[in-house]
């Protein structure tokens, strides 16, 4: 497995990493406990899950269950901000709530230390100075190793690193944010500023929300249990007539070369800059090896001027 550091900080993590997104939602413990051990046996060393995952503390509380000494050896990183009530008073990034936040996510996690602490969403109600001071006393009390932002735009971003670097704070190291063949808007902005500020990306949504993992086909019915069966949300947003065009142009160009959509959709990611590492969700142990099994193709560069011509 390829280790990276993560954008120019110190923190290094695995080329694929394990989204736990399904774990306490979709999957139960036992379910977890394959794809985690899966992950872990295979050398995935970035475990990331969100206080609002698995219906708001399912998925932290289930890895906190499970990784027990195991816990040292992986990145561990999860999020903030998102609600986690009904009535949408418990979100956001004001120095009360992170201070009860990740006071609510180390008792989950079982443990004393986050090493990525991710800003989930912006909040427009507070200041992004109060955020990050916040966020830079729980990296002084050793609660926190590193702190990352995810949907956040590019302007938002500079002006967090800006304000961080006057106040003499810890800045971001990273970015999450949706990434894929099929979703590309990131590079006219948000890439840009972290390229310019030295942060890693971490890509979510890399096959856009499987989509491009080639077991879907147009005009078909999608197969049972799956995210498309089940959400039309997902379905109106991702299976687009366009969308159709490019994924069948593109399994034809990794057919071509013997290579699967799978393989093609991972690896391109893993050649962009700056990404670190790809998120990768699964319910399966089989899926666990075969995202690891997709970042091994070396694309050319005329083979990447190719796929642009597809997808842009």
């Amino acid at each position: 497995m390829e280790i990276r550091n993560l954008g120019r900080s110190g923190l290094r993590v695995s080329v694929v990493g394990l989204g736990c997104n399904n774990f306490g939602g979709r999957l139960a413990l036992e379910g977890t406990r394959a794809v985690v051990h899966a992950a872990l046996d295979q050398g995935i060393t970035l475990f990331d899950t969100a206080d609002m995952y698995g219906n708001r503390g399912g998925s932290e509380t289930l890895l906190g269950d499970l990784l027990g000494a195991r816990r040292k050896d992986i990145v561990l990183a999860t999020k903030f901000g998102m609600a986690m009530d009904d009535a949408g008073s418990m979100k956001g990034g004001s120095r009360r709530y992170i201070m009860s936040a990740v006071e609510a996510s180390l008792k989950r996690l079982r443990t004393d230390w986050i090493d990525l602490y991710q800003f989930h969403t912006p909040d427009p109600l507070t200041p992004i100075e109060e955020t990050m001071r916040a966020l830079d006393d729980l990296i002084r009390q050793g609660k926190v190793r590193y702190i990352g932002c995810s949907n956040m735009p590019g302007w938002q971003v500079v002006d967090a690193q800006w304000t961080a670097a006057l106040a003499g704070l810890n800045g971001f190291v990273s970015c999450q944010d949706e990434y894929s063949l099929l979703v590309r808007d990131i590079e006219s902005e948000r890439v840009p500023a972290m390229k310019a500020k030295g942060l890693g990306l971490l890509p979510y949504y890399p096959l856009a929300s499987g989509l491009l993992t080639g077991k879907y086909q147009r005009g078909q019915q999608a197969p049972p249990g799956t995210r498309f069966e089940n959400d039309k949300r997902y379905t109106d947003r991702y299976m687009t007539q366009a969308n159709w065009d490019r994924v069948e142009k593109l399994a034809a160009f990794a057919q071509s070369r013997g290579h699967s959509l799978l393989e093609l959709a991972f690896s391109w990611l893993a050649s962009r800059a700056p990404v670190a590492s790809v998120i990768a969700g699964a319910t399966h142990p089989d899926q666990v090896a075969a995202n690891i099994a997709a970042v091994g193709w070396q694309l050319s560069p005329e083979e990447m001027v190719e796929i642009d011509g597809i997808t842009v």
